[in-house]
């Protein structure tokens, strides 16, 4: 069996698909290690992003995780598989007893969250969308922004037993153009810290040392390009970006 810092590189065997998902995607092991399988084949076409090219993405927003720190993003690479080439990705478990994202009665905001908008829900109850407010999860809010996550759903934040939280399907991330939507806004605004700004900066480095020639096998220059800008304009702000009407702010489904 590999070392956990590096894929497994034994036989990918399937053993279902994971429902319900926009993109084929299977559960399956390789050297007993579980992990996510989602081919390029089972790629559904978005009229704003290229036709299979979401698993390329999938790994570049691993690749910026690497440099960005925190374990943000489980080991992410490309291989071949039973459905030809595609993304594979390390499974992880998460903790069934946690919520790193949740609804709760309108105005009804725990201690220790944050609110992020009201709504209706399925049964016309008034609710209110919290996340909890937590180092890791901020860490992850920042990432989500350098990388231009388009769909950060609650459902993608994974709440591990011991407090750490991943965040999973990154397939429409890394754009040019301002793409990002997200249940993770209740510290909009908020100046950076001295820590999430030196993030920031290593990120922006990286991209002229290595980062930057190895994402270019899976981005174009002006995505690449895009975000190095993303960076300078975060650092230039000092702070994490407010919501604004000029593009859908939440996914839909926010879960």
């Amino acid at each position: 069996m590999s070392p956990p810092h590096l894929p497994p590189d034994g036989e990918l065997e399937l053993h279902g698909r994971i429902m319900p998902a926009s993109n084929a995607t299977f559960l399956g092991t390789i050297d007993e290690v579980s992990v996510v399988y989602k081919p390029v084949a089972g790629e559904r076409p978005l009229w704003d992003f290229p036709d299979g090219n979401l698993a390329g993405r999938e790994v570049s927003a691993y690749l910026v995780s690497e440099v960005f720190g925190c374990d943000v993003v489980p080991l992410t690479w490309l291989r071949d598989g039973p459905h030809g080439p595609g993304m594979v990705q390390l499974w992880k478990e998460p903790d069934e007893e946690q919520d790193a994202v949740t609804l709760v009665e309108e105005g009804q905001v725990p201690e220790g969250w944050r609110h992020v908008f009201d709504g209706i829900d399925g049964r016309d109850v008034a609710v209110s969308l919290v996340h909890e407010d937590s180092t890791s999860l901020r860490r992850m809010a920042l990432f989500d922004v350098i990388v231009n996550n388009a769909d950060r759903k609650g459902g993608h934040v994974l709440a591990m037993s011991d407090g750490h939280r991943y965040g999973v399907d990154h397939g429409i991330s890394l754009h040019h153009e301002h793409k990002l939507r997200t249940v993770l806004w209740g510290w909009q605004g908020e100046p950076l810290t001295d820590e999430e700004s030196e993030t920031v900066r290593r990120v922006r480095a990286a991209i002229g040392d290595g980062l930057g020639e190895r994402l270019s096998e899976h981005l174009t220059d002006l995505e690449i390009d895009a975000l190095d800008r993303r960076c300078r304009r975060l650092l230039d702000a000092g702070a994490l970006p407010t919501s604004s009407g000029d593009w859908p702010a939440i996914p839909w489904p926010p879960f």
